[in-house]
């Protein structure tokens, strides 16, 4: 797995390359979390290059918005893979989360 994380004046985008597993959701955990709080506004996670994300991946993406949540903030994803929107589907979470296009 790949992680960028680009940050603007007002929002921190984290982007996400592979697969989200049990064994590297830690580093996006901690990089979604990081960027959260470097945000003034808010943070997105841009989920288009993902292939397999399981539910720990699932997890850290709710960790994520309670985070921004509790700070105030926005938090969004961005053109989630095939793969993830399916997963977000089946967790009848795809409507919690705001989407964003590419």
């Amino acid at each position: 797995m790949k992680i960028e994380t680009d940050t603007t004046a007002d929002e921190s985008l984290v982007k996400v390359e592979g697969d989200v597993d049990l064994y590297s959701s830690p580093k996006l955990r901690k990089a979604v979390l990081e960027a959260v709080k470097k945000s003034v506004t808010g943070a997105g996670v841009d989920l288009g290059a993902v292939s397999y994300m399981d539910s720990s991946g699932v997890a850290t993406l709710v960790e994520g918005l309670r985070s921004a949540k509790e700070h105030g903030k926005t938090f969004f994803l961005i053109a989630p893979s095939p793969a993830v929107s399916k997963v977000l589907e089946l967790a009848r979470l795809d409507s919690i989360f705001e989407v964003r296009a590419a």
